[in-house]
Formats: C-alpha cells, structure tokens, sequence
C-alpha cells in the first residue's frame, strides 16, 4: 500500500516502525517522499490511498478522503511564522509561503483578510534563503524552519500559531493523515491503529529510527530533529481526541466562513475508533 508523507523529522519519526515492518499490518507499505505541497495536489487528484496532508487542504477533498484520529501535527506552539530581514508592514509585501493548499497560507489569508500581499509559492526549503537574499520581502515559514530562522539573519513578525489560538483558544491544527474513502472502514480503523503503535514504537526506540530521520532530514543537526519530533509529535498525533477535533472543526468553518472553501456533501471526515 502506497503511504505519502513528507521528508520531514515528525513524519518520518511516525511512520519509521509502520514502514520497515516493525509494528503489525495487513500488507507491506511503500512509503512516497513529497514536500507537502506536492502531496496536497496530489489529495486534489485523489493519486495516493493513504497520504499525509494539510488540514487545508483536507478541507477540499472530505468528500474523497477521510482522516485518521492519529498520525497527524495539532498543537500549541506549533504555529508557522512570517519572518522577514527588519521589521516592516504586512500589508502590500511580496511573500514567499509553501502552497496555497497549506494550512499556513490559509491562516496567513485569514489573518489578513482584505489587506492586499503578493503571494509567492516556492518549496518550503527556499523560503527562508529568498527572504534573506531580498527576492522577497516576508516569508512563511513551517517545518524546521521555525528553529532555525535567525541563522539567516531574520526576525520574527507574526506568529500564526500565537493568533490562532488567541482567537479561538484552541490548537492548531496543521497536518493529518488522510484515507481515500474508497479503501473501506476496516482497512481505515486497521491503518489508525497501526499509526498509533507506529509512534509509540519510536519514542520506545528513538536511537533506533534516529538514522532513518537524519537520512531524510533537510536540516541535519541531531538537536534540530529532535526539537522538531518534540514540537510537532505529541499526545494530538496518538489521538486527535475531542478537543483535537474541535480544533478542526473551527479551522473547517473559519476556511468556509472567509469563502475558502465550499462546505463537504460527506460530513463524516474522522474516521471513528482504531
């Protein structure tokens, strides 16, 4: 079975024991590496029968995919940040962001509402070295990049995580893993459970799967991937529980409400139990 999911530390923490066969499931898995914009296009097309994708970009293809209440990023502090080389307005930048399916540029559309920007989609990677080299004027940053910023010389302006959660009180939600509709309740309680085990094996044995995370990583150093697995891995990803999906829910109805997205003829996205 074909898994997509990004090169970065927290899915590939998550998924190192399901992928090389250390946790039980009913067929081998063959994992597919994609930037994360690149597995969201690819959920539009319906390509992938288990993927890793922006809760953003989940909100457009509910009636094809279902997600999984484990394997995902929902937190606090866990939020993309704009960056830029000084201090400077918002409004009317050139911004570099990673997709305009991911959850951070619906955020960062939201937050500024009527305000007029320049978006630039780019790889995630090459935000933070076009920021820096002046080919834009603001970047929005996710992934490790949020540790490593001022290292390019740049300054934080706005912490979408920060202002989420002022709003709403809630997580925020980020990432998730979905399952075409089409695979079958079975299969999709079978994947949710092999997930959860799939996480706990790797805290277990973090030394472990440490090779498997560097040979993947973008940023190499051992401290920067764990900061990244201890960010962005946490009780959320075992089960997304009821405040998990609250979260979500809000996120959902915020994109509709800002026309985003249109409401889903199949309101049942979560798939239940696992």
């Amino acid at each position: 079975m074909k898994l997509g999911f990004s090169p970065c530390p927290n899915d590939t923490f998550i998924f190192y024991a399901l992928v090389h066969g250390k946790v039980p499931f009913p067929e081998p898995i063959e994992p597919v590496y994609a930037d994360v914009e690149t597995l969201n296009a690819w959920a539009g097309e319906g390509r992938l029968p288990v993927t890793k994708m922006s809760y953003a970009a989940f909100a457009r293809v509910r009636d094809r995919y279902r997600a999984l209440p484990s394997g995902g990023a929902l937190g606090r502090g866990v939020g993309p940040l704009v960056v830029a080389r000084e201090d400077r307005p918002l409004e009317g930048a050139r911004v570099a962001h990673p997709g305009e399916a991911t959850t951070a540029y619906a955020l960062f559309r939201m937050f500024m509402g009527e305000r007029p920007f320049t978006p630039v989609p780019m790889v995630y990677s090459e935000i933070m070295p076009a920021v820096a080299r002046g080919d834009v004027d603001l970047g929005l940053i996710i992934h490790e990049s949020r540790f490593v910023y001022p290292e390019y010389g740049l300054t934080k302006l706005l912490d979408l995580g920060a202002w989420w959660e002022g709003e709403t009180g809630l997580p925020l939600p980020l990432g998730l893993i979905a399952v075409r509709r089409d695979l079958g309740e079975e299969l999709a309680r079978e994947l949710a459970r092999a997930v959860r085990e799939s996480i706990r094996y790797a805290w277990a044995h973090r030394e472990e799967a440490f090779p498997y995370l560097k040979a993947h990583a973008q940023e190499l150093r051992e401290e920067v991937i764990w900061a990244h697995v201890e960010t962005y891995v946490n009780a959320f990803s075992e089960d997304l529980g009821e405040e998990g999906v609250r979260a979500a829910r809000a996120l959902f109805a915020r994109m509709e409400a800002a026309g985003l997205v249109s409401p889903p003829e199949k309101p049942d996205w979560l798939v239940a139990g696992g």
